[in-house]
């Protein structure tokens, strides 16, 4: 008989309640608005989405990485194992309150990955850091942009995932940059818009305990 989960932490948010649990040591779950948005035991998409979307570009001289979603920190832990020494890795998280556990009741999951020297944290929307840097030219590009947000494009028409923002991401990404995209589901018609903006696309299937779900690279 499965173990029941204890909540450590509930705090109120726009999108609903967003809660903490944990099942004996090392398992942990987080949802909003009782929607499972992740746990410690199906990590293998989070970070093949990292894998995927730092390969081609950590052998560069000193590659800038945006990750869009903190959740419990694998794709961050992943990005920081794929990038040399010399990476600086800018994580968004919308809610502080997950920042605040994966530097704490968390943090042995992604072996403090916070605490990187490569790492800053960025608490807010990951779209208006995008497009601050899309707007302005004298800004660094980054060289990935990796989104690990909630359940992913889906085709419910996200903004997150529209034809504006994708103008922006392209704009932010340097010469042969990478969009890195988790999604529960493949959305053709996400894909058609990037394609429609300049991006080569392609789609990888993650498989290996739990669900299957989607990668989408697209390389600018």
């Amino acid at each position: 008989m499965p173990r029941p989960w204890t909540l450590l932490e509930a705090v109120e948010t726009a999108d609903g309640l967003l809660e903490l649990r944990r099942r004996g040591e090392r398992d942990f779950m987080i949802s909003i608005d009782k929607r499972v948005l992740m746990t410690s035991s199906f990590t293998r998409s989070e970070r093949a989405l990292a894998e995927l979307g730092c390969r081609s570009i950590a052998e560069r001289k000193a590659p800038r990485v945006l990750i869009g979603g903190l959740g419990l920190g694998y794709t961050l832990r992943a990005a920081l194992d794929a990038l040399p020494v010399s990476a600086r890795v800018v994580v968004a998280e919308l809610n502080p309150i997950v920042v605040r556990w994966c530097r704490s009741e968390v943090a042995s999951l992604s072996g403090d990955a916070l605490a990187d020297a490569r790492v800053e944290v960025a608490v807010g929307d990951v779209a208006a850091r995008i497009r601050e840097v899309a707007r302005d030219p004298s800004r660094p590009r980054f060289d990935a942009i990796l989104f690990d947000l909630y359940v992913g494009p889906g085709g419910h028409g996200d903004p997150l995932y529209g034809r504006a923002i994708i103008a922006s991401i392209r704009e932010a990404l340097s010469p042969g940059g990478v969009f890195a995209v988790w999604g529960e589901n493949p959305d053709p018609p996400f894909e058609g818009r990037l394609r429609a903006a300049g991006f080569d696309v392609r789609r990888e299937l993650v498989r290996g305990g739990g669900p299957i779900h989607t990668v989408v690279l697209a390389r600018r």
